[in-house]
């Protein structure tokens, strides 16, 4: 069996995803794409994330044709091949369920500048995708083009899908965005939260491109 460290990545994340809240019950899912052999390594529709096992991963290729695996892949594998399609820089997909994110995709709202750390996004706001069926192309479609180059969206009525250049940072970004949706949520309910300008948030993606451990040339 192939990809075994993947295989084992994704069922570890998604009883990181189950145990801190992001998706109750079997809701959500998770890829890995492998760009050198063009395949992405997909969560099976319907079991519960902490009785997958290793063999129960799907492989498939971008265009949904299964290549190893005897497990149905998740519904909403269009999500997956279209952001890696659309996103070539990308690894890792994380689609959840998590409450607050759902909750301003069911008032179609995006995730506005409440806190600063949207812009982890690379966005100014995250932008809530019109309503689609669940588990259609026609929902994937709508997720990328109202993407764009965010590195997440909502969906209305339904949840976020968030990637990354690994599965670790689509999920990191999962709950960071749940965070923020939280921030938004409950800042509503007391009165009208103030959303940084672009002028604001312009400062702050600037400031993002210098954040943390950045490497430099060694002298």
């Amino acid at each position: 069996m192939k990809y075994i460290e993947e295989r084992n990545k994704i069922i570890e994340y998604g009883k990181k995803m189950s145990t801190e809240g992001l998706s109750s019950g079997t809701s959500g899912n998770l890829s890995i794409y492998i760009p050198e052999d063009g395949l992405v390594l997909v969560t099976p529709s319907g079991i519960g994330y902490f009785d997958i096992k290793p063999e129960d991963i799907v492989v498939m290729d971008l265009d949904g044709n299964i290549v190893d695996g005897e497990k149905k892949p998740t519904s909403e594998w269009h999500l997956h091949t279209l952001f890696y399609k659309n996103k070539p820089e990308i690894r890792g997909v994380v689609h959840t369920h998590s409450m607050f994110c759902s909750t301003l995709a069911a008032l179609r709202m995006p995730i506005q500048a409440v806190h600063y750390v949207v812009a982890d996004a690379n966005a100014k706001e995250v932008p809530c995708a019109p309503y689609r069926r669940y588990g259609t192309e026609e929902l994937a479609i709508t997720a990328v083009e109202t993407c764009k180059d965010s590195n997440a969206v909502l969906l209305a009525n339904h949840g976020i899908v968030t990637c990354g250049k690994s599965l670790e940072s689509a999920y990191g970004l999962a709950k960071g965005m749940e965070y923020v949706a939280e921030v938004q949520v409950r800042a509503m309910s007391v009165g009208k939260p103030y959303v940084l300008s672009d002028e604001e948030m312009d400062e702050v993606l600037e400031g993002f491109k210098t954040y943390g451990q950045v490497k430099r040339e060694l002298k």
